[in-house]
């Protein structure tokens, strides 16, 4: 694992401005709206008028199907999903009462929110949230409406009704809210799952990635696989239409071809053609367009096993991406010099590609929350055999940038220590931070190996946290490697200083702004960084590399001894390979469980009263860019592009023209 990299841009978790001209914020704003924990921004597509009407065509096809898989993700996240979200189109499309109260704006707010949530769920930290406004006024405007929902408004409002409960005690699917599973317990699943692998198959199918488990009225454990003729079909149909209709404007023959195996997948529900597709996608290089559309990712199961549906649909960046093409062609060195031990290297590192892509389209899991960075295929067997793809997606890292120019305030100078770390991080940070997303996502993820034998699935539910803690310390402990000095990708040995130090501040302390006091940390990501940066504060303790201070009553982390910290990334990098490669379930299970789950009560209580004084949103999402054809004489003879201000509209126009389920 893992593909998608869900976490935001250094500039945007810090709020500081790097790297980026001020003038092009002036022009156009990219911070469109604010609610909740929320930032809604727009992006830009830099390389659009370069296209060729037959590449603006294959891209407008694509990003149609990727706005149709919408209902499916939804769907997956909670079986009241999609219930709630077309009784809030109704609400907010037909009451004809006084808009401007505040209740109506509460209630606004609360819809807006499970828009960008595509679901009840918070999209990161994963608890269930609730309208400001009374339950009593809901319901008024429901009736006003002319809906009866009144059972739908009683779980919205009930804490304990579809609580996202991922990581409770107790039997944690029966306990998930997800819509993964119906009637069974974990060690049901396990079971079920267990009994179709083959310990000795080299090349072992993601064994219910695309489907629902449900035990039907006669006891018997069936799954209701995802494809056109069975569970959400009639989404899928229109998916394939569109990648049908994008087909006849491919670039090349290969193109072609993934396509042609990615509909036969998608008609059968047949995993082995998923495999077939993946691999023929990883041998498209050449191409400007490219993109991802199906069930990828597991981090919302709360057993690591079953997808959900995304798409991201990109043009490639050709002067960013000699960067991240050094990288790869200098794969194996970076393998064969890794600190973990050589039963878990790869001999041979193969089909490593990278480049910096433009998103034009996000669909599913990926909006309005996305990722800045990507890796796929996520079948250990296909990185061994066949290789991997990464991207950085340039043009949401620059909106990042951009939006936070827009804020009079960061987060930088209130948790560095002082004026020479806030300096260094202007100086170097943005660069860092780029070149650690192309390390974490080029190299990490496609790094080591299974031992033979080793499940793919053996870490269970640990596995999304550790692989990202993995890929974390692959990308940290090169940061400081005089080969990319070499290469010519940083510009000296103290620029990764500053990632060095931005890291630690923010696993310890910066990112827990976004989590509410007293909670758990939950969230894949968020455990990965505190893992990281709690291990090495205390296996660093005896020789001070990092030292907690406080000045003027506020609390710091400081990087003592950088290459004392670099080793310590190497040796924990080393463990954590040791785990994946050998299926270690009990000492992963140690690792998260020690290092990842819990958060200072005291610590956290400062770090959100000192965040909530900066006025700042912990979250961001986007807008996507409206493609429409140009008309003339009955032949389509351009596409335009544009760029909404409009969070809500584009989410009401969404549920209109792309409803599928």
């Amino acid at each position: 694992m893992k593909g998608i990299l869900k976490m935001l841009t250094t500039a945007a978790i810090i709020g500081c401005t790097l790297g980026c001209s001020s003038e092009g914020a002036k022009e156009d704003k990219y911070l469109i709206d604010e609610f909740a924990d929320l930032k809604i921004m727009k992006y830009k597509v830099p390389g659009w008028e370069g296209l060729s009407l037959q590449q603006k065509s294959y891209v407008y096809h694509l990003s149609e199907a990727a706005k149709y898989g919408r209902d499916i993700l939804w769907d997956q996240n909670c079986e009241i999903n999609l219930p709630v979200r077309h009784m809030l189109e109704a609400i907010i499309t037909n009451y004809n009462g006084d808009r401007e109260c505040s209740e109506y704006q509460d209630f606004l707010v609360y819809a807006k929110r499970v828009f960008f949530s595509n679901g009840i769920h918070h999209h990161y930290g994963e608890e269930k949230f609730f309208p400001s406004c009374s339950e009593e006024y809901f319901r008024q405007l429901a009736s006003d409406c002319g809906l009866d929902c009144g059972e739908l408004i009683s779980a919205i409002y009930d804490p304990v009704l579809y609580r996202w409960r991922k990581t409770d005690e107790g039997d944690i699917v029966e306990g998930s809210s997800v819509n993964f599973y119906d009637g069974v317990t974990r060690a049901e699943v396990d079971k079920f799952y267990a009994d179709m692998m083959d310990p000795s198959d080299k090349t072992p199918i993601s064994y219910g990635l695309n489907s629902r488990l449900v035990k039907g009225e006669d006891g018997v454990i069936r799954e209701q696989v995802y494809c056109a003729e069975g569970l959400y079909g009639p989404a899928i149909q229109k998916i394939v239409g569109e990648l049908e209709l994008a087909s006849e404007f491919a670039e090349n023959d290969i193109q072609k071809k993934y396509i042609s195996t990615l509909i036969a997948y998608y008609r059968s529900g047949d995993l082995r053609l998923w495999d077939k597709y993946n691999i023929e996608w990883l041998q498209d290089t050449t191409g400007t367009v490219d993109f991802i559309n199906g069930f990828i990712e597991d981090y919302n199961d709360p057993l690591g096993r079953k997808a959900t549906w995304e798409s991201v649909v990109n043009i490639k960046d050709l002067k960013a991406s000699e960067r991240t093409l050094k990288l790869s062609e200098n794969a194996q060195w970076f393998e064969d010099h890794s600190p973990v031990d050589a039963r878990f290297k790869k001999s041979e590192c193969k089909g490593i590609s990278a480049k910096v892509i433009d998103a034009v389209m996000l669909g599913g899991d990926c909006h309005p929350a996305t990722p800045i960075g990507i890796n796929l295929p996520n079948a250990d067997w296909i990185r061994r055999d066949h290789g991997s793809k990464s991207v950085t997606i340039a043009n949401i890292t620059h909106a990042y940038d951009l939006a936070a120019q827009e804020s009079p305030k960061s987060t930088l100078s209130e948790f560095a220590y002082d004026e020479e770390e806030i300096a260094t991080a202007k100086k170097y940070l943005a660069i860092t931070d780029e070149i650690h997303t192309d390390l974490h996502e080029c190299l990490g993820h496609g790094s080591g190996q299974l031992l033979p034998g080793t499940s793919p699935n053996a870490l269970g539910e640990f596995s999304s946290t550790l692989e990202e803690t993995r890929a974390d310390l692959f990308g940290l402990y090169y940061m400081a490697d005089q080969k990319l000095v070499d290469l010519g990708i940083i510009p000296d040995l103290e620029a990764y200083k500053a990632m060095y130090a931005n890291y630690i501040r923010n696993g310890l302390m910066v990112q827990f702004s976004r989590v509410e006091l007293g909670k758990k940390n939950t969230e894949a990501h968020m455990q990965n960084r505190k893992l990281i940066a709690q291990w090495c504060y205390e296996k660093g303790l005896a020789e001070n590399v990092i030292e907690k201070k406080e000045k003027d009553g506020k609390t710091y982390f400081v990087v003592n001894d950088y290459p004392a910290l670099r080793g310590l990334f190497g040796e924990l990098l080393a463990e954590v390979q040791r785990i994946k490669s050998e299926g270690d379930y009990e000492a992963g299970k140690a690792l998260v469980n020690n290092y990842a789950v819990e958060i200072d009560y005291d610590l956290h209580k400062e770090v959100l009263e000192r965040y909530a004084a900066l006025n700042l949103k912990p979250y961001g999402g986007f807008v996507n860019p409206i493609i429409e054809p140009v008309v003339k004489n009955g032949v389509v003879v351009d596409y335009r592009i544009s760029y909404t201000d409009d969070f809500l509209g584009q989410m009401l126009e969404y549920g209109r023209e792309y409803r599928t389920l």
